[in-house]
């Protein structure tokens, strides 16, 4: 029986950080014929998830045209592409509409990570 508790104890130990931590992704609104996406594909989308960003937040990309998944609601709609929407559980906490080039992208990136309370060492 001791060692039925301490089995339990254990797993408790191990899986409770992972139930209590939020689950933030970025979604990535895109579209064919996109020249920005493709900007940032070339600029971004290799090293995203090599980045401290890229493992507090990895990547799901959405065309703009199709359905929303399930799961995810955002404060509005999307009209632009690329549009980056952070997500903490599916919840909308922040957007970046556009890209501005890699050096505003790690910057304002690093801003909505920080004020969705993910501490990380920002790469830009």
């Amino acid at each position: 029986m001791r060692h039925l508790i301490l089995l339990l104890l254990a797993i408790t130990l191990l899986v409770s950080p992972v139930i209590s931590r939020a689950e933030m992704t970025l979604l990535m609104a895109e579209e064919d014929g996109c020249m920005w996406c493709a900007r940032w594909d070339t600029e971004i989308s290799e090293i995203y998830p090599k980045t401290p960003e890229g493992h507090a937040a990895p990547l799901q990309r959405i065309d703009i045209h199709a359905a929303m998944p399930e799961g995810i609601a955002l404060e509005r709609p999307l009209y632009y592409t690329p549009t980056f929407v952070l997500l903490d559980n599916g919840q909308e906490v922040g957007r970046i509409e556009g890209y501005p080039g890699e050096d505003f992208f790690w910057g304002l990136l690093g801003v909505l990570l920080r004020d969705a309370g993910v501490p990380i060492e920002t790469s830009g």
